[in-house]
């Protein structure tokens, strides 16, 4: 009985430590919060369509909206360009992200892009296939993105004339 009591003992008393342990544990622990996406922005700028259709209509200056999304595990980013100019345009994309420093990402996108209307946006005037190399530098202590890409736009025009080409930058925020 002696044996068996102090089985019990020293059973209780690492009962009791291992949930002082864990009490000690879950009191210090920090509540869990999600995570920014770092890098992700809204942003506007220019847009300048720099080739034109069979027809001569393509060539154009207009504004872009854009929006970045990214992945914070992964090095890849969804954005999103509107173009508005003579006609308009949407242009989502999936994006491969290099950093180059703690600031300053360039990536290859490639997606499609809408056009709507009659009249040629900046990337044509149909749904057609598009790369989309740019970069990203974000101004230090700020929350400032500075953009800057290309978007090439194949088989653009319902009017012929191959491949658009625009060439948007702006002034975006982070979120």
């Amino acid at each position: 009985m002696l044996r068996l009591t102090g089985l019990f003992s020293t059973v209780g008393t690492l009962a009791l430590s291992s949930l002082a342990g864990m009490l000690g544990v879950t009191f210090t622990t920090e509540p869990a919060s999600a995570q920014a996406a770092y890098g992700s922005y809204v942003g506007v700028g220019p847009t300048f369509g720099l080739a034109d259709d069979d027809t001569g209509e393509g060539r154009q200056v207009g504004g872009v909206i854009a929006v970045r999304y990214k992945l914070l595990e992964y090095p890849i980013s969804f954005r999103t360009q509107g173009l508005i100019g003579a006609g308009t345009a949407v242009v989502p994309t999936i994006s491969y992200d290099v950093p180059l420093n703690w600031q300053t990402d360039v990536y290859l996108g490639a997606g499609a892009a809408f056009g709507s209307g009659d009249t040629p946006s900046p990337v044509g005037d149909k749904t057609s296939f598009v790369l989309q190399p740019g970069i990203d530098h974000v101004l230090p202590n700020t929350n400032t993105v500075l953009f800057g890409n290309a978007i090439i736009a194949f088989d653009a025009y319902r009017n012929g004339g191959g491949t658009a080409f625009s060439l948007q930058g702006g002034v975006g925020l982070q979120f």
